[in-house]
Formats: C-alpha cells, structure tokens, sequence
C-alpha cells in the first residue's frame, strides 16, 4: 500500500511542478496604442416630413401668397 502513495505523491508532485511551469510563462501585458483610433462612417440620413394643415390654413396660403 505504501508504494502506491508514494507513487501518487510523485505524480501529483509533478503535476504541481509542471502546472506551476506552465503558468510562469505567461505574460500579459496592457498597454495603450501609439496612434490615436481612427473610426471612418459614412451615414446617410434621408428624412420625409409631411405636414397636414387644416383647410382654412390651405385657403388662407393660396389666396395670400405673398405671405411665404
């Protein structure tokens, strides 16, 4: 029964050792960009508005041109 453990102590141990290897040799680093960020958008905006208008308000228009 001991060689057992003790076989089970030697594979955790490197198991340990090489996890611990592993993860040393990773390294990340953050840092901000030399130039600026350049985001470029062409957006078209169509709009259509329509307008009601009472029929007294349409009269008044025709017969008073000059107004607009």
């Amino acid at each position: 029964m001991k060689p057992l453990f003790l076989k089970n102590l030697f594979l955790f141990t490197i198991m340990a050792m090489g996890i611990s290897i592993l993860t040393g040799c990773i390294r990340l680093e953050v840092a901000t960009p030399d130039k600026p960020i350049n985001i470029n958008m062409n957006v078209k905006i169509e709009h259509e508005i329509n307008v009601k208008i009472d029929r007294q308000v349409e009269d008044l228009l025709k017969n008073n041109s000059a107004i607009f």
